[in-house]
């Protein structure tokens, strides 16, 4: 069955009277727990179609379809009641709140759905045990590699159980060792969450792990592989 529901999608930008599509009639659709990355290079429109599927951006024309809501269809208010209930976001600069601890870093989506307090730190120290920063989560984010801050990152993401997660060059900033340990947990909560993984990327080793490559060229899909 799939979650997400892709269909004919534009997003067209006017560049000195001249029409660029930076994502040129789009067709795709994801399947609960996949692990898929969006591959293609710069202009490409990968980071473009990822906004549009986590409702930061509106298409010019077409629909995304996630369990059935179509996300045109939403109010502002409704949009962002979606994203915060359904979308988990990884993103390349960690995004983390410098003033709180890793712990309060990942109870933060929590705190804004209003999750009774024992719900939420049972699902953080869950998460920041399977991400493998057990004992380092009352570190703030400037007592952390940045390894650390994008593990911590992974389980802000997935504190809230969203039905996917979006990772746009989330290991952009990362070097060799911190990029396979995170490539590695990810496919782990991939699993044993069942939670569909989305990345946007350039990273071989990203490909490499994904089990579907979806390859983008001046905004559209050129091929499609699912490995076995």
């Amino acid at each position: 069955m799939n979650i997400i529901d892709i269909k004919n999608l534009y997003k067209t930008y006017n560049d000195s009277e001249v029409k660029v599509h930076a994502v040129n009639g789009v067709d795709l659709s994801f399947e609960k727990g996949e692990f898929a990355a969006i591959v293609g290079p710069s202009g490409s429109g990968k980071t473009t179609l990822l906004n549009m599927l986590g409702g930061l951006d509106q298409p010019t024309e077409g629909s995304i379809l996630i369990d059935g809501t179509d996300l045109s269809q939403l109010k502002s208010s409704q949009l962002i009641d979606f994203r915060m209930r359904n979308i988990g976001f990884v993103f390349q600069a960690y995004n983390l709140i410098p003033v709180l601890t890793a712990k309060e870093n990942v109870e933060f989506i929590m705190h804004l759905q209003n999750r009774p307090k024992a719900e939420r730190e049972s699902r953080t120290m869950e998460l920041l045990k399977a991400v493998g920063l057990e004992g380092r989560e009352n570190s703030r984010p400037n007592k952390l590699s940045g390894g650390q801050q994008q593990r911590v990152a992974v389980a802000r993401a997935l504190a809230s159980k969203p039905k996917f997660v979006l990772a746009d060059e989330p290991t952009a900033n990362l070097d060799s060792k911190s990029t396979e340990n995170l490539l590695d947990i990810m496919e782990e909560l991939n699993r044993k969450e069942n939670v569909t993984f989305i990345f946007s990327t350039h990273d071989q080793r990203v490909m490499n792990k994904a089990h579907r490559v979806i390859t983008l060229e001046d905004g559209k899909i050129i091929s499609d592989v699912r490995k076995n």
